[in-house]
């Protein structure tokens, strides 16, 4: 875990702070320990100054992290129909969707002030989650705890209405600070909704097996391999923000970037 202190220029109403411990997801792994949210995100809780309202951004650290504009991920909106996502993306390709749900309600509760105070004397059981990674230096928040607990702010969430035949979805919750992500990686299909933050994803179809080292972080593939790619070897590639839905197919490789300290859901098919 990251912290840093107040941060001047952006007025008396925000801290400066990040997480690299993204909290919690409902997928059980192996535990590696046992600690309550309260102490893992208490140090860094913000404190509402005098005449200060809700706090931007939810309360979360905005990054340093420098973003790329291009995006070369097909974008849809709320008029694409179930028939036509079938046929273009589920199988196939990767999209990004806006305007498909309206999580208003539960990115209310996403702020940090409202975790912390909903959640933050609960036990929580973390773990390490990346597959192709060795030394675990990032740790997740992961199932074999109390769903009745979470139940309420997980059932403000609404999840995109589009299905893969013979699936059913499984959540997976997250906080993570700026610099963050996880390194390529890949599994059954889902979805990946921004609630806070900025989160860079970068995705390989499943024939196409991107150049990395396990152990090296997101953020030092993007400086020592990314620049070297060849454009013909380059990922499909997009900043999510948000209200952005992104949909990955079967099997794509995938990694991510926090640009941000993001605030993010995903639904996985399984």
């Amino acid at each position: 875990m990251a912290m840093h202190g107040a941060s001047a220029g952006r007025g008396a109403c925000r801290e400066a702070w990040s997480a690299a411990v993204p909290v919690p997801a409902l997928v059980p792994l192996h535990m590696a320990g046992v600690r309550r949210l309260l102490s893992l995100l208490l140090p860094l809780a913000w404190a509402r100054p005098a005449g200060c309202g809700d706090p931007p951004d939810g309360g979360w650290l905005v990054g340093t992290v420098p973003e790329e504009e291009r995006c070369t991920v097909e974008r849809a909106d709320a008029s694409l129909t179930y028939s036509l996502f079938l046929q273009r993306f589920a199988f196939s390709r990767p999209v990004i969707l806006r305007g498909v749900t309206d999580n208003s309600a539960f990115r209310a509760l996403c702020t940090r002030e409202k975790l912390l105070a909903a959640f933050g004397a609960h036990l929580v059981r973390l773990s390490t989650a990346n597959t192709y990674s060795y030394r675990k230096d990032t740790l997740y928040f992961f199932g074999d705890n109390n769903f009745t607990e979470w139940g309420p702010l997980f059932q403000q969430y609404v999840p995109p209405a589009f299905r893969i035949p013979g699936t059913s979805p499984a959540y997976s919750f997250g906080i993570a600070g700026s610099g963050s992500g996880v390194p390529f990686h890949w599994h059954g299909p889902g979805y990946s909704e921004v609630i806070f933050g900025r989160k860079r994803w970068f995705l390989y179809p499943p024939d196409k097996t991107p150049h990395f080292h396990p152990n090296e972080t997101t953020l030092a593939w993007l400086y020592h391999t990314y620049p070297a790619l060849p454009l013909a070897e380059r990922p499909l590639e997009c900043t999510l923000r948000p209200g952005e839905v992104l949909y990955f197919p079967d099997r794509w490789w995938h990694a991510t970037l926090n640009l941000d300290t993001s605030v993010f859901i995903s639904t996985f098919l399984g």
